[in-house]
């Protein structure tokens, strides 16, 4: 397994060794072992998770906050995902800041993203299974989240506006100058 680390400090793109011939293909989606050695401590995942979405569905930004907090292993089982996180961690240098991940069933990569960031992805696909792996469980009270049409955090999305299918709830999420405020006080 290949990983390399993003920007955002502890955040990781893992892209595993696979083995393919006549009969098709085999890797090793998770290793906690191996984990272990990239992020220099072992997440104990507790919970799965799996949605499937058509062309347009934006899905995000979503977190859970304080000791609901989640770490997250995400990946792509069929189609085709831009995945999305951005650093909300109070002390980090890099708050505020985004990376985006091309994510497919093709390139087989993940994403390890700690605690402390907000996520979410939008399907560029005509359809996408996306799973993920969550070292906490989910607890509504805990739940925040930013719109993904934010302008000052000014994500591509890789979908053309007149086309993107969102929530209402993430339609009427806060916008990231009063998650700032919010979380100054």
């Amino acid at each position: 397994m290949n990983a390399i680390e993003t920007k955002l400090k502890g955040c990781f793109i893992l892209e595993p060794t696979v083995f393919e011939d006549e009969r098709g293909y085999f890797f090793e989606s998770y290793n906690s072992g191996k984990l272990e050695q990239i992020l220099g401590y072992k997440p104990n995942f507790v919970q799965d998770n799996q949605s499937r979405s058509s062309y347009g569905v934006v899905r995000g930004l979503h977190m859970q906050e304080g000791e609901h907090s989640q770490a997250k292993l995400v990946r792509v089982i069929e189609g085709s995902v831009i995945d999305v996180v951005v650093d909300v961690r109070s002390e980090s240098p890099t708050y505020g800041e985004s990376v985006a991940v091309e994510l497919t069933a093709e390139n087989k990569k993940q994403l390890f993203i700690p605690r402390g960031f907000l996520h979410g992805f939008s399907v560029i696909s005509e359809n996408a299974i996306f799973f993920y792996k969550c070292d906490n469980g989910y607890n509504k009270a805990s739940e925040d989240g930013i719109n993904p049409l934010d302008i000052e955090l000014n994500i591509d999305w890789k979908i053309p506006i007149e086309q993107m299918i969102i929530s209402d709830k993430d339609k009427e999420a806060q916008m990231f100058r009063d998650f700032k405020i919010k979380n100054l006080k």
